[in-house]
Formats: structure tokens, C-alpha cells, sequence
């Protein structure tokens, strides 16, 4: 059996409101293996925010579910799933979401604070990182002292410092130019490989998804197609 870290099984979605029914899924079902880099694609309204908001554990399905490392997401309650955000799970999004009165290594430093590691090792791990990842000598730059390529990679630091099974990218080159966007691809492909973390990105950019290793098309709330590479 392939060691699968995501799994969706039957996803369903409906949203009602007064008489009116909306599906946003209607039975999407994939298997993710570690390591792969995926991309979901699909227009506006095809229900790409809607999957991803329920592989983030941010919203419920309807029908089906959804297991991660093997975990059955639907069946925790808030508090549960909150810890399994912050342990599981790294997010990556579109406007980096850094807080601008820290730097780059506190950025990172941040989901591990609710941990049992001591600052030291906050620090340490923080700084192991983010030298991986090619800024060894911006630890303690600010957002705004920071490039847009250099604030995803700090971004991207710090979805992976409490090495989740899954990392959501929400639109992670949609504020970058197309040099720094095909480097912070790149970049994820290779973070993918050698961390061995499931990455699914949200895009509109058909160009970068030839760096994927599967694209899921999404329309009208189905899976219309998959493409395995």
C-alpha cells in the first residue's frame, strides 16, 4: 500500500440558505501520497476555496470525510482540531500573512511558542530553517526590510517549522513577480522531496503547475479530472 498522508473520501458540501441550495462539492475523493506536490485548479466558483478550507480543517464536509496521517478530521471538536492545525498542518498564503513588527526568525519562531521546547530550541530550529531555505543572513530583517520572494520564503519557513504532513498554499506566487514566483516553485517542489510533506496549492497559474507532480481539476464542485505526472 502507497503511504498516503491525505486522503478524501466522498467529499460533500452543500450550503442553504432559506429555499436556496448550493453544492459547493459534490463527491471529490483523492488520495495524496508524501512527498507529492499538488495543485488544484479550476475557475472561480468551481469550489477550490471550499476543498481547501476542509483539507485545512477550517470548515466541515457535509458528507464524507477526510483523514490526514491517517486521523479522521471530522470527528474532533474545536479545540482538538485547533491543536491538530498547529501540529499537523502548515498554511502558505497568497499575502505571506507575516507580522510586521517581528522578524523573519520570531515569524517562524511563532507556531512552535505552544509547544514544550525552550526558547533556545525555538530559536535553533527557527534559524536551521530558515538558513535551509536561503536566508541565513535576514534572521532578523522585518517584513518590510524583506523582498516578496524573501517574505514567501519566511512564510514558507514557517508552515513547515513543526514539520507538518500537509502544507495548503493559497495562491503562493499570486503577489510575486514571474522570477520569484517560479523560485518559490521550485522551492516548494524541492521542500516537497526532501522533507517528504504533501504540499496542495491553490492556483490560477497553469505555467507553474508543471512543476507538480499531480493537478486535480476542479469545476462545478466535482473533480473533473487528475493529472498524475
Amino acid at each position: 500500500m502507497p503511504d498516503y498522508s491525505v486522503r478524501a473520501n466522498g467529499l460533500e458540501k452543500i450550503y442553504r440558505s432559506g429555499d436556496i441550495t448550493v453544492r459547493a462539492l459534490e463527491g471529490v475523493s483523492f488520495a495524496l501520497k508524501k512527498g507529492e506536490f499538488v495543485a488544484i485548479v479550476g475557475p472561480s466558483g468551481s469550489g477550490k476555496s471550499t476543498l481547501m478550507n476542509i483539507l485545512g480543517t477550517i470548515d466541515k464536509p457535509t458528507g464524507g470525510e477526510v483523514y490526514i496521517d491517517g486521523i479522521a478530521t471530522s470527528e474532533m471538536n474545536g479545540d482538538q482540531l485547533a491543536e491538530f492545525r498547529n501540529k499537523k498542518l502548515g498554511f502558505i498564503f497568497q499575502a505571506y500573512n507575516l507580522i510586521v513588527g517581528l522578524d523573519a526568525e520570531k515569524n517562524v519562531e511563532l507556531p512552535l511558542m505552544v509547544g514544550s521546547g525552550s526558547a533556545s530550541e525555538r530559536t535553533e530550529k527557527a534559524d536551521r530553517l530558515l538558513s535551509s531555505l536561503g536566508l541565513g543572513a535576514r534572521l532578523r530583517m522585518k517584513p518590510t526590510q524583506l523582498s516578496g520572494g524573501e517574505q514567501q520564503r519566511v512564510a514558507i519557513a514557517r508552515a513547515l517549522v513543526n514539520d507538518p504532513a500537509l502544507v495548503l498554499a493559497d495562491e503562493p506566487t499570486g503577489n510575486l513577480d514571474t522570477k520569484s514566483g517560479d523560485e518559490v516553485i521550485k522551492l516548494l517542489r524541492q521542500v516537497s522531496k526532501e522533507r517528504k510533506v504533501t504540499i496542495v496549492m491553490v492556483t490560477h497559474n497553469l505555467d507553474i503547475t508543471k512543476n507538480c507532480d499531480r493537478v486535480i481539476h476542479i469545476r462545478d464542485g466535482k473533480m473533473e479530472r487528475q493529472e498524475i505526472r
